[in-house]
């Protein structure tokens, strides 16, 4: 068999239509952050979600030491900012937390405001995977906005919107 080339890779998986989030976590006094669509739930009880970050990235060391960060789910009117967070050349930049106005969270952490959104998470466990380190955090606090928008979703590298036309019930295995 060929080897995958990344960029192949990274096409046939544009097929599956994610969630966009930005990353945070403080270092120091000083807030960070990233774009990722890499986030699943992992555990109810207790409640565990996973991140995955590029171990090449400047936020991968600053969550790993810190042990802490935060998701925030965006919304679909925060489109610029998934693109700041994704490293776009716009000003305010990165390096300037992209211009966002944020507050501390409930534990401390940085949470976008207008995110619809928002989890803080202690991590309990760090994987290595590919060129990447998978972060198990632990959900220490959420916070959802006061509206709930539609989100912001990203499909073969573009933005896309829901268009509610009808609802559909899930059919599956009943709970509980």
């Amino acid at each position: 068999m060929e080897p995958i080339s990344a960029g192949y890779f990274r096409q046939v998986m544009g097929h599956f239509v994610t969630g966009v989030s930005v990353v945070t976590a403080l270092d120091g006094d000083r807030p960070a952050g990233i774009t990722v669509n890499a986030l699943s739930s992992v555990s109810l009880d207790p409640p565990l979600v996973m991140i995955a970050l590029d171990r090449s990235r400047v936020i991968t060391p600053v969550v790993r030491s810190s042990g802490r960060y935060a998701v925030n789910i965006l919304g679909d009117g925060q489109q610029a900012l998934s693109d700041c967070f994704a490293n776009a050349p716009v000003s305010p930049g990165r390096d300037e937390f992209c211009g966002a106005a944020w507050q501390h969270g409930p534990t401390g952490q940085p949470i976008l405001d207008g995110a619809i959104a928002s989890l803080e998470c202690t991590i309990v466990e760090t994987f290595s995977a590919g060129d990447h380190d998978l972060f198990i955090g632990r959900v220490d606090a959420l916070t959802t906005g006061p509206a709930a928008p539609e989100p912001l979703l990203y499909f073969r590298r573009h933005y896309v919107s829901i268009e509610r036309a009808a609802t559909a019930r899930v059919e599956g295995k009943p709970e509980g």
